[in-house]
């Protein structure tokens, strides 16, 4: 799959520049990937426009890489799960282990990683 055919949702995206989820909007941009920003605050972020709550992404999401910590991620479970990424990527200090089990028990794909490392060490899509 081609990077720009690849759509990502990023959970805890942010403007601001010394955040890894603003770093990794940047880089995923530079690698050409539709790109999916998540926060309820903020109407743009580089460029791109927001969805303030997940129920609000339209297309299919393929990855839905987390920069939020487990007590944000576990009251939208239910949202989450609706979403029915094709994989979820769980950034260092994101992990859930519930959110977790309910992705095994769908069937879906995640893993615990760095989607920056992932990305500049073209792992991102395999």
């Amino acid at each position: 799959m081609q990077p720009e055919n690849h759509h990502v949702a990023v959970l805890g995206a942010t403007p601001k520049p010394g955040r890894y989820a603003n770093q990794a909007i940047l880089l995923l941009q530079e690698h050409r990937y539709r790109i999916t920003p998540v926060h309820p605050k903020f109407p743009v972020i580089e460029g791109l426009p927001v969805a303030s709550r997940v129920s609000e992404i339209i297309d299919a999401v393929d990855t839905l890489t987390l920069y939020v910590g487990p007590a944000r991620l576990e009251p939208m479970l239910d949202e989450l799960m609706a979403l029915n990424p094709g994989r979820v990527i769980f950034n260092p200090g994101t992990e859930s282990r519930l959110y977790q089990q309910r992705l095994d028990e769908a069937g879906i794909e995640w893993l615990e990683a760095c989607t920056l490392v992932m990305l500049k060490t073209n792992q991102f899509i395999t």
